[in-house]
C-alpha cells in the first residue's frame, strides 16, 4: 500500500471513529466473504462493518482520541462503526456470533466508554431505544393519571368532611360545648 493510500485510509478511519456513537472490534478469522456479507446485512442500516489493517486502525483511533482499544488490535480485526442505535448493532453482532462462532467480539467503545465483550453482550440484551422510550412514556403517563386522580379526589373528600362536620353539629345541638381545662 502506497504512503498516500495509507494516509487516506487513516483519515477515513479517523472520521468514522469520530462520527460514530460506537465502535466494536471483532476477530473474523475463518469467516467467508459470503458470511461477512451476511453479517453486514444483519447489522442493519446504522452500522458499517470494515476490515482494516491493525496499525492503520490503531493510528486512526488514537488520532480520534480513542486510546482504550490499543490492546485489541491483535490478529485479524474488523470494526463495526455504529452511527445509530447501538443496541440494534450489538444484537446483530451477538446473534451472528452465536450462529457463527468464528466471529469473536473483542470489545469496543460506546459514547467514549470502553466496553468489554461481556458488556457488549449485556448491551445486546437490552430492548431497543424505541421500546425503552415507549415504556418511559407509559410510566410518565401513568404517574400523571395518578396525580390527576389524587387532585380530583381532594375536593370530593373536602366536601364529605364538611358534610360530616355539619351533620355532627346538628346531632350535638348546634354549637360545640367548651370543655373544662380542669378535667
Amino acid at each position: 500500500m502506497a504512503r498516500a493510500e495509507k494516509v487516506t485510509a487513516v483519515a477515513e478511519l479517523k472520521d468514522r471513529f469520530e462520527s460514530s456513537n460506537a465502535a466494536v472490534l471483532t476477530e473474523y478469522r475463518g469467516l467467508t466473504v459470503a458470511q461477512l456479507k451476511q453479517l453486514r446485512i444483519s447489522l442493519g442500516e446504522n452500522a458499517k462493518f470494515a476490515v482494516a489493517k491493525n496499525t492503520l486502525s490503531k493510528i486512526a483511533a488514537n488520532e480520534a482520541g480513542v486510546t482504550s482499544l490499543d490492546d485489541l488490535f491483535q490478529g485479524p480485526t474488523a470494526i463495526a462503526f455504529v452511527t445509530g442505535d447501538v443496541v440494534e448493532a450489538a444484537k446483530g453482532l451477538r446473534d451472528f456470533a452465536k450462529a457463527n462462532p468464528l466471529l469473536v467480539i473483542k470489545g469496543g467503545v460506546v459514547d467514549g466508554k470502553s466496553m468489554s465483550p461481556s458488556e457488549i453482550t449485556t448491551l445486546a440484551d437490552l430492548e431497543s431505544r424505541e421500546v425503552l422510550l415507549a415504556k418511559l412514556a407509559g410510566a410518565l403517563k401513568a404517574k400523571q393519571s395518578q396525580a390527576a386522580a389524587t387532585f380530583n379526589a381532594l375536593p370530593t373528600n373536602m366536601a364529605r368532611l364538611v358534610e360530616a362536620l355539619r351533620a355532627k353539629r346538628e346531632e350535638t345541638g348546634g354549637a360545640e360545648q367548651p370543655q373544662d381545662a380542669a378535667e
